[in-house]
């Protein structure tokens, strides 16, 4: 699908253009074009790139191919950038996925490509269509609004892998599932992912607030100055989370050990009290205590079978005794 906005000097809110119409809008230095890509192919967005925009073909791969980290490349008479939205799947296994954007910003233009619908680029394609503002005050500042959208749906998924731990580290001394290690690694991964989104989109803010670009206006750095400090939040932000899933994970383990010590533990006591049973029995059960004759009757008599059971009794309660007093129980 490929649509247009174009904003005349002239007029206020922006109107829908086709793209017979591109080249004639380009050439009006004071409007404002926006055109989106979703999902087009290749065979239909590349003409247009290249033979309309007259982008470089490095830079129209680039775009195309949609597996890049964020990252921005000075061309000139225009702006080649990526960027990335996150979607955090609100489900046990806590995955992240992340959406490219890539974006060709000029000085009366801003081109913006995606495979997928984009929340953000939906949230600002809306709002471009009701408030004049977004488009009047020029392409940089269209740029700004769209990043400030992408960064700002980052936090809703910190909060969604905040909450996700905690939960775990509740039931981590509750009731533990077997799966709670499964899960733990699952939302550890997805805060490293995260990470690697937000490190490299970081440094791409930051060059946009403090280099020197045609195309973008000094006024206009201080804006994405703003969204530069917004992504450090949230870095630090992802630094804690993933702090924090680590020694979950070291929790869990040691939760995991600790039941482990007590079974054995029980086990061992059961068995250690047990034993003396089981020598008595085993040792009054040799066969050379058969009555062969008068003299060795006297094993086998009523009584001996009393005392075979008082030393069965009193055995477990010694050996008790014993293991609470050397401090073993």
């Amino acid at each position: 699908m490929i649509r247009a906005l174009y904003r005349a000097p002239s007029s206020g809110l922006p109107l829908q253009a086709a793209p017979e119409q591109f080249r004639g809008f380009l050439d009006t230095r004071d409007g404002l074009l926006w055109v989106d890509f979703q999902g087009e192919p290749n065979e239909t967005s590349e003409p247009i790139l290249r033979d309309t925009f007259h982008f470089h073909p490095l830079a129209i791969d680039d775009a195309l191919q949609e597996s890049h980290v964020p990252r921005v490349d000075d061309w000139e008479q225009y702006l080649y950038l990526v960027l990335h939205a996150v979607l955090f799947e609100q489900t046990e296994s806590g995955a992240i996925d992340s959406l490219e954007l890539d974006i060709f910003l000029g000085p009366n233009y801003m081109v913006t490509h995606h495979d997928v619908p984009i929340q953000a680029v939906e949230s600002v394609w809306q709002r471009c269509q009701r408030d004049e503002r977004l488009m009047k005050n020029g392409s940089d500042h269209l740029l700004y609004e769209l990043a400030d959208q992408l960064v700002a749906r980052y936090m809703p998924v910190i909060d969604a892998l905040d909450r996700a731990i905690d939960e775990i580290e509740t039931q981590l001394f509750d009731t533990p599932k077997p799966d709670t290690l499964e899960r733990l690694f699952a939302l550890k991964q997805a805060v490293v992912y995260l990470r690697r989104i937000i490190v490299p989109q970081r440094e791409a803010l930051n060059r946009l607030a403090r280099d020197n670009y045609a195309v973008i206006s000094a006024d206009k750095r201080v804006y994405f100055r703003d969204i530069y400090d917004h992504l450090v939040r949230l870095h630090d932000s992802a630094e804690g989370l993933r702090d924090v899933a680590s020694s979950a994970v070291d929790t869990h383990l040691s939760v995991v050990n600790n039941r482990l010590s007590d079974v054995m533990k029980t086990l061992t006591i059961i068995t250690t009290l047990f034993m003396p049973i089981s020598f008595l029995a085993g040792f009054f059960g040799m066969n050379f205590f058969s009555p062969s004759d008068a003299a060795a009757s006297a094993w086998t008599s009523p009584s001996m079978l009393v005392v075979a059971l008082i030393l069965m009794a009193l055995c477990p309660v010694a050996m008790y005794c014993l293991l609470r007093r050397r401090g073993w129980m």
